[in-house]
This record gives structure tokens, sequence and C-alpha cells, in this order.
């Protein structure tokens, strides 16, 4: 039992280099499965769940499996093995609805990638353990709860000036995902960490303030 959280998390790592290193190879098949406003209005849905476990190129890969590899134990090992897979997968969903919300009259929007997933998998262990040291170009420590803020802080500011080739959308939409359903996995953190709660929820109020308001 105790191997459990590594199988887990080195079965969703697998899956993910398999599918990828399919789409390095195959054209065909990537253009099949990732995310496509167009594909996705014509009713092609499972592009929503099958764009997560594609990448653009190896480092794309690397950079998202080694960040769910460090964090995804930490999830496992507090809230079991059936609900972080229903954080991952639930963020996964949830960062690609974002995104759809956000682009759906662009109708040649493109995205791939598990960043949605283990941005939910992050904000759940930023939740658990908000006092942790997460270390910003491996050497700045930084605490989670700050890094988390600060992340979603970006990604809205990303959103609106769309910022790079990056889906912000889908990143703060896995954090969404990840921040609700930890509460509810483990409302015990309302009366232990109240005040980290609170304060996460400051960016995810904001955007959807902006929202309301029509700034982004």
């Amino acid at each position: 039992m105790n191997n459990m959280p590594h199988f887990a998390t080195l079965g969703i790592i697998i899956a993910n280099v398999l599918f990828s290193m399919k789409g390095f190879e195959d054209f065909t098949f990537f253009e099949k499965y990732k995310f496509n406003i167009g594909a996705i209005r014509r009713g092609e849905q499972i592009r929503m769940l099958s764009s997560g476990f594609l990448h653009a190129n190896f480092s794309h890969l690397i950079f998202n499996m080694l960040t769910l590899y460090f964090f995804a134990d930490v999830v496992i090992m507090t809230v079991g093995f059936v609900k972080f897979l229903i954080i991952y997968f639930v963020s996964l969903l949830v960062g690609n609805i974002l995104s759809f919300y956000f682009h759906k009259d662009e109708y040649h929007y493109n995205a791939i990638g598990a960043s949605g997933a283990v941005m939910g998998v992050l904000y759940a262990s930023i939740m658990l353990y908000p006092n942790m040291n997460l270390y910003l170009f491996f050497a700045l420590p930084i605490k989670a709860w700050l890094f988390g803020i600060l992340y979603l802080l970006y990604s809205i500011y990303g959103m609106k000036k769309q910022l790079g080739n990056i889906g912000h959308d889908a990143h703060f939409g896995g954090a969404i995902a990840g921040y609700v359903l930890t509460i509810l996995f483990v409302p015990s953190i309302l009366e232990a960490q109240l005040w980290i709660v609170i304060v996460l929820a400051i960016p995810i109020i904001a955007l959807f303030v902006l929202m309301k308001l029509g700034k982004i």
C-alpha cells in the first residue's frame, strides 16, 4: 500500500509520455486529439480530455511531468488515490472548459498539455501545505501560499494581455478545480487553515469580478 502513491503518479506520467510521443511522430494523431475550438463545437468533445495528454515538445512534456512528480504524492498521501485522480481529471476538464469559454468564438484556437491538471494538483498541495517552500528558478525560496497567489495574479494578467503561447486560462481553471475539490475532500482546512482558504480565494474572486465587468 505504501507504494500506491508512486504507482499512481507513474501511471499518469507514462500515459502522458506515450500519448505525447505518439503525437510527436504522428501529425494526424496530434491534429485529431488536440484542443481545437472549431472541432469541439462540431461535437468532438473527446478533445477536452485527450488534449491534456498531448504536448508540444519534450521540454513541455518534461516540465509538466516533473511538476506532477514533485507534488502528486503529497496530494495522494493526504486525500487518497481515488480523490487524487478526481482532482487531476476534473482540473484538466475545468481548465479546458475555461479555455473554451474565453476562446469560444476563435474557431482556429488550439491548445495542448497537462498544465491545467498539473496546476490543479499543485494548487491542492498548496492548500494542504501552504507553508512549504517552493523554489523559483530552483534557487529562490518562496512560501507555497504566496506563490499560489502571485501565479494566479500573473495568469489573470496573461489572460488579459494574451501573453505568449501559454494557456493561462487553462492554468487558472485547473487551479480553481484544485481549490474547490481540496475544500470538499478535506473540509477540516476550513477550521485549521481558514486564512489560507480566504487568501487563496482572492485571485479567483478577482477573475470573476473582472469577467463580470467585462474587463477580461
